[in-house]
């Protein structure tokens, strides 16, 4: 019976009192144990007694000796074979059976008693049996029967012996009300000790649920947490704060672990000390740097567990932030708004750039001298520059609105990349310093062609703006790895691009120029992305091995379609 006090969990509603629960492991069934133990004794003390009695000289009842060995048995059967049951119902044949077996030996060994032996007090334990296994009903039913067991004692003795019987009868009314009153005291301190139990258990399944619960959740984190307590040993970590973390020898290990084992954690040591010694939280940013790594910067947070037990063990609780994850996110929320604003400024430029174009191309036809025209065209090509930086910008926009495609096409690269080479070394008459080789002729590209024709314009142009002037310096290339995916490989031998540059090359807006836009790249970026492809950059040699040139490669893979027969087209049929 559930107590009426009791809220419910936020894991659930509290389980019902008496809802089936494992009984092995219950104080219900350590009692019952006990009380089946306690019938077992008692059975060996009256056969000691009977024996005692034949000892001593007296005469034994046979009936006596033959009734404790079958109570001896009955209670050793009841203790071997029978399991206990749930409490709480009005009539379960087991305890009925088991105090009636308890009744019937006591009142037996009453009546028959011998040597005046007086087994009264045997009986209190049928009346605790039900009190504290039972229901009330049956604790206050063996308490009558029990009284109605004296009565009729009392009554038997007084036929037999001649005398004032009232004294006996008071005596047995006398006992009958302490049983009873045993019986309520005993039945009321069981049930609450039950409801006791029932809220422990439903305390630890919730306490169970919730410490899984914050597991998981910490396990997952994306930040690292570290629990240190006052002696600077870890008492658990989660896997973001083993990687933050690192160690000369590799990856760190589960914890427990000492904190100060490791010379870059000190900083973490002396933070978790000032914890402990101000009593309040401490942030900072620190460098955890291992011999032959790279320092890795990270924002730590500090907070001490509040507990409101003086003798409770305190802990340092810290939060490892990677800065350089925070300052990435920090940089792409300001780049997206940037561009948001960007898109919106270009809209705007648009049309007044294309009013001061058309009225720049009607006024160069009204003039006639050289230095006019000069002007004029010199704002021509500005107007001009100027609406290829909006359109850039707004390309961005379209890219990022743009949703996936429903079916991503499929093409063959060496072909499309053929033509587009052969298209752009005609415009910008670089046919000389490109090499083209293809051998992608198995499988086909998951991409869009006019998406393709964009990316490899943008990075021929980055070739051609920083190669040299011999030939060959500019090449492009298609490969097919062992996994079966194609790549595409623009290749130039300029100068290596400088740490910052390269950190930045994808960036919106990023450019060593102060020409450009630098927004080439980052569409660049978008359009492999929005198609599952990988777009990067790295320094490779090229050429002989005895004489093979340092350049620039920016490369592209792309996902692997299915594969096709048709024979490969060579760049020098398309160029003619």
């Amino acid at each position: 019976m559930a107590s009426p006090t009791d809220a419910p969990s936020w894991f659930g509603p509290p389980l019902p009192e008496d809802s089936p629960t494992p009984v092995e492991d219950s104080a219900f069934a350590r009692l019952w144990r006990g009380f089946m133990t306690a019938r077992i004794m008692i059975a060996v003390v009256l056969l000691l007694m009977q024996g005692s009695i034949y000892g001593l000289g007296q005469p034994v009842n046979v009936w006596l000796v033959a009734l404790c060995s079958t109570y001896l048995a009955a209670t050793l059967a009841v203790r071997l074979l029978a399991q206990p049951r749930t409490p709480g119902r009005t009539f379960d044949t087991q305890w009925v059976s088991t105090i009636g077996v308890d009744l019937i030996a006591f009142s037996a060994l009453q009546f028959l008693q011998g040597a005046n032996i007086n087994y009264t007090p045997l009986f209190a334990l049928p009346v605790l049996l039900g009190s504290v296994m039972g229901s009330l009903p049956l604790a206050l039913g063996t308490a009558a029967g029990v009284t109605l067991v004296l009565l009729v004692d009392a009554w038997w003795i007084s036929l037999q012996i001649q005398g004032d019987a009232a004294p006996r009868f008071l005596q047995s009314g006398l006992t009958g009300i302490g049983l009873f009153i045993v019986a309520f005291l005993a039945n009321q301190l069981a049930l609450r000790l039950a409801r006791e139990e029932a809220l422990a258990r439903r305390s630890q399944h919730a306490a169970r649920v919730q410490t899984q619960v914050n597991e998981l959740v910490i396990e997952t984190l994306a930040d690292g947490v570290l629990v240190v307590d006052i002696n600077g040993v870890v008492r658990a970590a989660n896997p973001a704060a083993r990687r933050l973390l690192g160690s000369a020898q590799g990856a760190v290990r589960n914890a427990p672990f000492v904190l100060a084992a490791e010379a870059a954690w000190q900083a973490l040591v002396e933070l978790a000390r000032l914890t402990f010694v101000q009593h309040g939280s401490q942030i900072s940013d620190i460098a955890i740097s291992h011999a032959g790594q790279n320092p890795r910067r990270i924002h730590v947070r500090t907070r001490l567990t509040a507990t409101h037990d003086t003798q409770a063990e305190n802990l340092c609780v810290m939060f490892l932030q990677d800065l350089r994850e925070m300052e990435a996110r920090l940089r792409t929320e300001k780049l997206a708004a940037m561009g948001r604003m960007s898109a919106a400024v270009a809209h705007e430029i648009r049309n007044p750039l294309a009013a001061i174009s058309q009225a720049n191309a009607l006024l160069d036809e009204d003039l006639t001298e050289p230095a006019q025209k000069q002007l004029t065209m010199l704002v021509r090509q500005n107007a001009l520059r100027l609406a290829q930086i909006v359109e850039e910008v707004l390309d961005i926009s379209r890219v990022q609105q743009q949703t996936a495609v429903a079916g991503p096409g499929l093409l063959d690269l060496d072909a499309n990349v053929a033509t587009i080479c052969a298209d752009w070394s005609r415009q910008t008459g670089a046919a000389a310093r490109l090499s083209v080789a293809l051998d992608a002729m198995g499988p086909r590209a998951v991409f869009d062609a006019g998406h393709l024709r964009r990316v490899l314009i943008n990075l021929l142009d980055n070739a051609l703006r920083y190669a040299g002037q011999q030939p060959d310096s500019i090449q492009v290339s298609t490969v097919v790895s062992s996994l079966g995916e194609c790549s595409l490989l623009v290749w130039s031998d300029g100068e290596p691009l400088e740490q910052t540059v390269q950190r930045h090359l994808f960036e919106p807006f990023f450019s060593s120029e102060s020409r450009s836009s630098g927004l080439g790249l980052y569409i660049c970026r978008e359009l492999c992305e929005r198609h599952g492809a990988l777009i990067g950059y790295q320094r490779a040699p090229r050429g002989p091995v005895a004489a093979a040139v340092e350049g620039n490669e920016f490369f592209v893979t792309f996902r692997a379609g299915p594969a096709q027969g048709d024979s490969p087209l060579s760049f020098d049929t398309i160029l003619v």
